[in-house]
């Protein structure tokens, strides 16, 4: 695997490191080594697969409370997303700053993302599909998000938002 540093402190762009041939290619996806010997977490709690029929379908911006707070590991499996990772950690040398990247199932790059950062992807092409790993089982009652409009943090989408669920549109303003 292939290690970029994002510009969010402790996010990184990962690229498969192909191994290429007649046949196509082999990759590792995954390699608890690789990212213990960065410092990253390498638990894996659970395996979530995210699929959008319709471009411009956007989910998120999602994270989870402490001590449920989680790393999510995010591939584009199918199409592609535009993926967005805001950091919320007050802490953080790169607090309430945000970035964009664009994820598509050619390109096959990953995204690291640390824990307490918001999460969410717009899909920018019709059935889209993520498959992402996290660090935490999903939590209910430590469930929070960021909403994709929030004039906190000036998202700027590369397409309309066509398609959002009530609770991901209710968020209430970042303070």
């Amino acid at each position: 695997m292939i290690f970029t540093k994002g510009e969010i402190d402790g996010a990184y762009v990962m690229q498969l490191d192909k191994r290429a041939d007649e046949r196509g290619f082999f990759a590792r996806l995954w390699c608890e080594q690789e990212l213990r010997d960065r410092g990253l977490s390498a638990r894996i709690a659970q395996i979530n697969a995210g699929f959008s029929p319709r471009a411009g379908t956007l989910r998120g911006l999602h994270y989870q409370l402490a001590p449920h707070a989680e790393v999510k590991i995010v591939r584009c499996a199918r199409g592609a997303v535009y993926d967005v990772i805001v950091d919320l950690r007050p802490a953080s040398p790169t607090y309430r700053r945000w970035i964009g990247s664009e994820l598509t199932a050619d390109d096959a790059g990953l995204l690291y993302v640390p824990e307490g950062c918001a999460h969410g992807y717009l899909t920018l092409v019709d059935n889209a599909e993520l498959i992402y790993l996290t660090s935490q089982p999903y939590v209910p009652h430590a469930a929070r998000g960021v909403r994709y409009d929030d004039p906190a943090f000036g998202f700027q989408w590369p397409e309309k938002v066509r398609i959002i669920s009530e609770a991901d549109r209710s968020w209430p303003d970042f303070v």
